[in-house]
């Protein structure tokens, strides 16, 4: 069985997405090397990610560039989960497997359909409730250099519970876009 993991690059700022979910400010930063992405691609079998930016993502289309039109910049092929309280809206999607219910669920069926790949959260508020659950197994983080100022946070959790991570991976390949692997430090 493969991991879960909560992947993503954010601005120094420590904004996952723009106003709106907007993603253009991705193109403005240096990308992941190639190596890199394909990597990073090639493990993941299931994605997890929300309604909101599923949403933004289809509003945004025509604005999108290859980069950001697409998981891992189109590198990543495997099956998308969208958690939402409506899946019959996206019935007609067939690009993705909408469902309604909790991320322990989620994680399960993601678990089932990927085998022995990991899982990628990609939604800073499904990554939180996983984490809620100590489900998260990897945090695979690069930071961009890049004020946003606005948008949506990482993590903001107010009254939330310290997390501690430990280094597992530096992806060097992309310096100017320093990336690093950690897993939690479980609690005892």
């Amino acid at each position: 069985m493969g991991k879960v993991a909560w992947g993503f690059t954010c601005s120094i700022d420590g904004f996952i997405a723009g106003p709106g979910h907007d993603m253009s400010w991705l193109s403005a930063t240096e990308p992941s090397a190639p190596e890199t992405t394909e990597q990073l691609a090639a493990e993941v079998g299931v994605i997890i990610s929300g309604r909101a930016g599923y949403d933004a993502a289809i509003a945004q289309r025509d604005e999108r560039d290859e980069l950001t039109s697409a998981a891992y910049g189109g590198a990543w092929s495997g099956t998308e989960i969208i958690l939402t309280h409506r899946p019959d809206e996206l019935a007609d999607d067939p690009s993705v497997v909408a469902l309604n219910c909790d991320i322990r669920e989620a994680v399960r069926r993601a678990q089932d359909i990927a085998g022995d790949r990991n899982i990628q959260i990609i939604s800073a508020d499904i990554a939180r409730q996983a984490l809620e659950h100590d489900l998260i197994d990897e945090l695979q983080v690069f930071v961009a250099p890049v004020f946003l100022g606005d948008g949506i946070r990482i993590f903001d959790v107010p009254g939330g519970r310290q997390i501690d991570w430990e280094l597992v991976e530096i992806y060097d390949h992309s310096p100017r876009s320093f990336g690093r692997a950690y897993r939690p430090k479980r609690r005892r």
